[in-house]
């Protein structure tokens, strides 16, 4: 008789930036993130998930109980992950309008973020979005979503040395290392809610 091993299932990430420029440092994170689970984070895959497509919230716009298009498809994308990993400038001390908007739309009834794992980067000047980090891990309380406490990822990005090439890849080996860190600690968190 032959044993047949069962593969253990892929963790799914949803990945999604408050920035909506595409040179942004927070994309080029989460395209990082993506990369090292592709190589070297086994069990683990990031997709990026775009904000730019949905409308600003608006209920007018859900009609007969349903959603446009496009906050359909995003809230789907939503469901069907079994963790966030949310890239988060700073606009103000707080998260940037496409992010709270995404946040919004997605935490209509039923609420699609409820029970999920998820975890937080950031990059910018000064405390490297710090401050924004704390107020959604505020909306994340109520959303009943579950934010892993350490490590906690800031990025100064023009503080030497480089972190990006003018390309906007990570280049810096302590950054994509940290970054790592936070991935495996999400997939860890990840496993243990389910």
């Amino acid at each position: 008789m032959e044993s047949v091993l069962a593969a253990s299932p892929v963790i799914k990430v949803a990945a999604l930036c408050g920035s909506l420029r595409q040179a942004s440092f927070n994309r080029a994170l989460l395209r990082s993130a993506a990369e090292i689970c592709e190589k070297s984070v086994s069990g683990m895959k990031v997709e990026y998930v775009d904000v730019s497509p949905l409308p600003m919230l608006n209920t007018d716009l859900e009609v007969s109980g349903r959603f446009p298009v496009a906050v359909d498809a995003f809230r789907q994308k939503i469901l069907q992950a079994d963790s966030i990993l949310f890239a988060s400038p700073e606009y103000n001390y707080s998260v940037t309008a496409p992010l709270k908007n995404a946040i919004d739309w997605a935490s209509r009834p039923p609420n699609v973020w409820a029970d999920k794992a998820a975890a937080i980067v950031s990059a910018g000047g000064g405390f490297g979005g710090g401050r924004s980090q704390y107020h959604l891990r505020q909306i994340g309380v109520y959303l009943d979503l579950h934010f892993i406490n350490k490590p906690e990822f800031f990025l100064n990005v023009f503080q030497p040395p480089l972190k990006f090439d003018d390309d906007g890849n990570l280049t810096d080996a302590e950054t994509k290392e940290r970054l790592k860190e936070v991935l495996l600690s999400l997939q860890a968190f990840t496993l243990r809610l389910q």
